[in-house]
């Protein structure tokens, strides 16, 4: 309790009081808007500001090829123990871009309107690899057979396990749950999900160290050292530099294959480090627009649900923890606890369609390109869904996207 004595005063105010004329008395008229520099530093552009045309365009690509590597890493591992050939695994690639694009424009048109790309999740591996399993000592007519049934399983587990986020999610049981999330336990999320990717990334790495650990020093380099020598070199590295860095070191990659240096190395060497191995290009369909059902009527198995529904819940937390990153790296307010509900929901609606056309794996929230924005310190919303166009065209027409 303060108490206050009243002093009346007779006469004019004291010397110290300065009484301001009523003509340049300012009133308030609004929030005062904040430059995207202020909001965060080095923020060039926020969720709501947008960059130039080209930029943007070439900012679009740039999330369109890190979101393609997740798509194609998953399928290469999973699409050849199922049984399938290399025009299976085009065409798995394929799909997943393709479910990409449209859970990226649903998440940011009705979900958290965030700056996220939703792309394939390492979360379905395990229960995927389960599925696999339980088909190893079944007979079939053919490999190709072996594959379309073991993908009709993981479609009926995707669409069973789908409910369970549409369920939390328009419930608003996990905005609730998510009231307890703090920087505490938002940060060890995002870096356990990030540190995840290390156990598929880094055994590929080195399996072709050359070019893999050259392709790191670059990134490194150029992110810390070479943006500091001119205006346009910190355009270049900043912004672009996972482009720059990757065309660079597959140049590098090319011209060590045709001077004949993988020539004479054993095979595991050569699928991962020439750039005439990945067997797309001879094998992608000309145009192929992914549909429904697309390898068949879906299989329900109880044994395969239960083991998806878990996966189901691990993206549901990684998601969570993408979203409040992405709302920092973007310059917006962290998402409130409906927004959060909504977008798990409606994930939740992502994943019935990954299992209605057939994707071998569930999206969630990429942490790998809310890490972009980290880097290219760019968070507008536009940017990610012009990626969108990109990821359905080259999910459709195999001509352009073989390359």
């Amino acid at each position: 309790m303060v108490e206050t004595n009243h002093v009346h005063h007779h006469g004019p105010p004291p010397p110290s009081v300065v009484v301001a004329p009523p003509s340049v008395i300012s009133i308030p008229t609004g929030p005062k808007v904040h430059q995207p520099h202020e909001q965060l530093h080095q923020l060039q552009f926020c969720i709501h500001s947008n960059a130039p045309w080209p930029e943007a365009i070439a900012l679009a690509f740039q999330h369109y090829i890190v979101m393609l590597g997740s798509s194609v890493m998953i399928a290469t591992l999973l699409v050849p123990q199922m049984g399938g050939d290399n025009g299976d695994k085009a065409r798995v690639i394929q799909t997943l871009v393709f479910m990409g694009g449209i859970n990226t424009l649903l998440q940011t048109l009705f979900g958290t309107r965030l700056p996220t790309v939703m792309g394939a999740s390492f979360a379905f591996i395990i229960p995927v690899m389960s599925i696999i399993n339980d088909f190893n000592d079944s007979v079939f007519s053919s490999e190709r057979d072996r594959f379309r049934h073991t993908m009709r399983a993981i479609q009926g587990s995707l669409i069973v396990s789908s409910f369970l986020n549409i369920i939390i999610g328009y419930t608003r049981a996990w905005g609730h749950y998510t009231r307890s999330f703090s920087p505490v336990v938002v940060v060890p999320v995002v870096c356990v999900v990030g540190l995840g990717l290390f156990e598929r990334g880094f055994p590929r790495l080195a399996q072709c160290v050359e070019i893999g650990l050259p392709m790191l020093i670059l990134l490194v380099v150029s992110q810390h050292i070479l943006r500091g020598f001119h205006h346009s070199a910190h355009t270049l590295f900043v912004k672009f530099g996972v482009l720059f860095c990757t065309a660079f070191m597959w140049a590098f990659a090319a011209i060590l294959t045709v001077a004949g240096a993988y020539n004479y190395v054993r095979g595991q060497t050569k699928l991962s480090c020439r750039t005439d191995r990945s067997y797309l290009i001879s094998t992608a369909p000309w145009i192929k627009v992914p549909y429904p059902f697309q390898w068949g009527a879906p299989i329900f198995r109880a044994s395969h649900v239960f083991g998806m529904l878990g996966a189901a819940l691990v993206s549901s937390a990684e998601s969570t923890g993408t979203f409040i990153a992405a709302a920092r790296l973007s310059g917006a307010t962290p998402p409130p606890v409906h927004v959060l509900s909504r977008s798990i929901g409606l994930q939740g609606v992502g994943l019935l369609l990954d299992g209605i056309f057939g994707a071998a794996v569930g999206t969630t929230a990429s942490v790998e390109n809310v890490g972009l924005l980290g880097l290219t310190h760019i968070g507008s919303r536009r940017v990610v869904q012009i990626s969108t166009a990109f990821m359905f065209f080259f999910s459709i027409f195999g001509l352009f996207s073989r390359l």
